[in-house]
């Protein structure tokens, strides 16, 4: 009777320790390692429902970084041991250390940094909603200085447009 006990204990282990179905995938577990995701190209879009704009790397929580496909724990520090930001350059070359410069344009679709009309680079002014070339952000640069927020919203909305000026004060931070 024992013995019939003990290969049923026996058989109940064994088949605990196997799984289900073998042709499943184990999820993913975060190593800490930078990896990239495949799909890096997706617009802010995905991240907000409501057409927010991507996320302030100066104020965005680690919940908010965990979205943006790839960036797992370790790219979440790297993105806040970094601020603040002050210009675009300055994320492309701190995070450029740790993946390529497609992996850094991809983050780019979900993040931004806040423009200072009078300070950003042309780079960063780049970021803008209907800013599409360096020669639009730097007319931006070449108007300066700018009185208020509201006198830089004016000179972008000529650049840009209505509806892009808008939605551009999310990612303007005026001193």
């Amino acid at each position: 009777m024992s013995r019939i006990f003990l290969l049923a204990a026996f058989a109940l282990i064994v088949s605990a320790c196997e799984p289900a179905d073998e042709s499943a995938e184990a999820p993913p577990v975060d190593s800490g390692e930078i990896v990239a995701s495949e799909d890096t190209t997706a617009t802010a879009d995905i991240l907000d429902p409501d057409g927010a704009a991507p996320f302030n790397l100066n104020t965005a929580t680690a919940e908010q970084f965990a979205t943006i496909p790839g960036v797992g724990e370790r790219m979440i520090h790297e993105f806040e041991e970094y601020r603040p930001y002050t210009s675009i350059e300055q994320f492309r070359q701190e995070i450029g250390k740790y993946v390529d410069e497609d992996v850094v344009a991809g983050y780019e679709e979900y993040v931004f940094v806040p423009v200072n009309p009078n300070e950003a680079s042309v780079a960063t002014m780049m970021q803008l909603p209907g800013v599409t070339s360096e020669a639009e952000a730097q007319q931006l640069v070449d108007g300066r200085p700018y009185a208020s927020e509201d006198a830089f919203l004016t000179a972008y909305e000529s650049i840009a447009g209505e509806p892009d000026a808008a939605s551009a004060s999310v990612y303007v931070e005026y001193e």
